[in-house]
């Protein structure tokens, strides 16, 4: 097949996709098997193809995938065909959001270890709800406590293909031991990540 027919097809199937694809998942639509190689060729192809300034939409591959999306300079306009506010998270879960990305596999133990306080079962419910964090196993210590992730929901709504794109805590906070960056982590996982979300005063 040749290789403008192949972009044809996979650009097709990203823009009407309602999730983001995984190569697997493209390579299945084939007759003849496509290298991996090929495909990935044809991908980043594309994206190049797609990453035009006079284009509003871009194509881009996250943890879980490659799709379609708006530039973010549009994003104000999208909103308002959809007037539903985002969800506010207080301090506290942003605080146990960015502890868990940052050091995962965390315990709940961990999590109260570095922000001094009890963590509120709310903020783990809150995460686990929105898909961003999940139980990844337990901790061989008495009690067996649970031992909590991210998932590759948490990246895919992030715009990351990875956790070591997560904003460095070297520059959240340069002066701090890494067991107490977490927390100046907070505001640089919120600007940078989740610009819609508003955080609430809350400890």
């Amino acid at each position: 097949m040749e290789r403008s027919r192949i972009k044809n097809i996979l650009e097709a199937a990203l823009f009407t996709a309602s999730e983001p694809l995984a190569p697997v998942d493209l390579k299945r639509m084939f007759e003849q098997p496509l290298e991996e190689a090929a495909l990935m060729e044809c991908l980043e192809e594309l994206r190049v193809d797609w990453a035009r300034p006079d284009l509003a939409v871009e194509l881009v591959s996250l943890a879980s995938g490659w799709r379609f999306r708006a530039r973010a300079e549009y994003m104000a306009y999208l909103e308002r065909l959809n007037p539903e506010k985002p969800p506010k998270y207080s301090r506290s879960v942003l605080e146990t959001l960015a502890i868990i990305a940052y050091r995962q596999p965390v315990t709940r133990g961990d999590i109260e270890e570095i922000r001094g306080v009890t963590v509120n079962s709310g903020a783990l419910r809150a995460l686990e709800e929105r898909g961003w964090i999940d139980t990844v196993g337990r901790r061989e210590t008495p009690g067996r406590p649970a031992l909590y992730a991210t998932t590759p929901q948490f990246l895919d709504d992030l715009g990351l293909r990875s956790l070591s794109e997560l904003p460095a805590l070297e520059s959240a906070a340069p002066e701090v031991s890494l067991a107490q960056s977490e927390l100046f982590a907070t505001e640089a996982l919120q600007t940078a990540a989740f610009p819609e979300i508003s955080s609430q005063e809350s400890s």
